[in-house]
């Protein structure tokens, strides 16, 4: 590879963590439904898409980019809200569960055959709503519980209510995902070895 593709490269990275860090940004700032302690958001939708579409590395980075920019004072968070106060309430498990939700997902969908990737819905709503329950299912209801002093099975009773949203949002990202690699084949990184497996 030369110095040159590289350089495009790394730019051409850049610009989609950026653009998916300002996407889950946009998501966030628009009004969710409350729900206890914690609203429903079109944040997760957000997350989900970047890992679905850009992989594991670059979807992490995005969700990571957005955090970063959240803390440093961006009005970027749920509500509106910025700095550190949301990483010290009942939203920190979500929070942090992003980006590893991101990469998580990211790295099931790289690991899909590749002509199945263009053409199989089912698949990446598994991965994505795979990585969803590994990750912001789990340490989701653990900050619920953590900062919103509920007793563990409480707050995992209030993640429930999430569930529905994640699943309509999970079959969404799938069928984005779907389209964008039918059309934009190269946009997910190449593994090493990778074989095309026919659908």
């Amino acid at each position: 590879m030369t110095t040159t593709h590289r350089d495009r490269s790394a730019t051409t990275d850049l610009a989609l963590v950026a653009t998916f860090a300002a996407l889950i940004a946009v998501c966030a700032v628009i009004p969710g439904i409350p729900i206890g302690p914690v609203p429903i958001t079109l944040q997760t939708f957000a997350v989900s898409l970047g890992g679905a579409l850009l992989g594991a590395r670059r979807g992490f980075l995005a969700a990571l980019l957005y955090l970063a920019v959240g803390a440093a004072g961006l009005p970027v968070f749920s509500g509106g809200s910025a700095g550190l106060a949301p990483f010290a309430g009942p939203t920190v498990g979500y929070l942090v569960a992003f980006p590893l939700a991101a990469g998580l997902a990211g790295f099931l969908v790289e690991r899909l055959p590749r002509r199945r990737v263009t053409r199989s819905i089912p698949l990446i709503f598994a991965a994505v709503f795979a990585a969803n329950l590994v990750f912001i299912h789990t340490l989701g209801p653990l900050g619920i519980a953590w900062r919103a002093e509920l007793p563990l099975g409480a707050a995992f009773a209030t993640d429930l209510a999430f569930y529905p949203g994640d699943i309509v949002k999970s079959l969404l990202v799938a069928t984005v995902a779907t389209a964008v690699h039918r059309a934009f084949p190269g946009l997910l990184p190449r593994r090493r070895n990778a074989q095309v497996v026919g659908a």
